[in-house]
């Protein structure tokens, strides 16, 4: 039987974003690498790769932390019990007709999951504020040259925070469709808005479907100095 890690606090069952996606189910939960006990993986039922067997305890907390999530989100979903593996390219690798996406920041995990036939890609991404400092030396990093004339100096680190994290949700979203590596200048955050809504455009072809001009709706809320998005398709 599967148990949680001493590292995990129980399980949250909820949805901390501002608009629902029909049919997807997400799960999250606390974590602190400090309590990482020896045997937190066999407890889990889960087994190490070499190189998470010689990482550093926050790295193995926070993947435990998200892959109990996912295995949970999908037994809440549709009774299995499935542990993603992690593929080549580092993503969880999800069981034929499942859509779904993992993150984790400081401290904090979760996952979601709904079937592909209810939304072909989810993303979802975890982000704590950037400081004002750094985000005036990375915003020219995440940000294009329309998004920096459109930027409000005012919420310099909102804005670049929030620009980073949804280009990830974005990314984790699209790559399992099409296949197809892209970076912060393929796409820009068109406008955004206090309730959580948010708008980004493609600036690149990824696939005939998904090509320069597309539109794709996303979505955030902000905890304190913890920033989550989401984008389905």
């Amino acid at each position: 039987m599967n148990r949680l890690p001493h590292c995990c606090a129980p399980l949250q069952h909820h949805w901390p974003l501002p608009h629902p996606v029909p049919g997807a189910v997400l799960v999250s939960c606390a974590f602190d690498p400090a309590n990482l006990a020896a045997d937190d993986f066999r407890r889990a039922a889960i087994e190490p790769t070499p190189s998470l067997q010689r990482s550093v305890a926050k790295r193995q907390a926070e993947y435990l932390a998200g892959r109990v999530c996912a295995r949970a989100a999908l037994q809440r979903l549709d009774g299995r019990d499935y542990l993603p593996a992690t593929g080549d390219d580092r993503a969880p690798l999800w069981p034929a007709g499942i859509s779904g996406s993992i993150t984790h920041g400081k401290g904090w995990a979760a996952a979601v999951v709904a079937r592909s036939s209810d939304c072909q890609g989810l993303g979802l991404d975890q982000e704590n504020l950037l400081e004002t400092e750094r985000a005036e030396r990375l915003m020219g990093e995440i940000l294009t040259a329309d998004e920096l004339q459109r930027m409000d100096r005012s919420q310099l680190s909102l804005t670049t925070t929030l620009t980073f994290s949804l280009k990830e949700s974005l990314f984790k979203a699209l790559y399992p469709i099409v296949h197809k590596r892209f970076y912060f200048e393929h796409a820009e955050l068109l406008e955004w808005s206090a309730d959580g809504h948010a708008r980004l455009r493609l600036l690149t072809d990824l696939s005939p479907l998904w090509c320069h001009g597309r539109e794709i709706q996303g979505q955030f809320s902000l905890q304190g100095d913890q920033l989550l998005s989401l984008v389905s398709v």
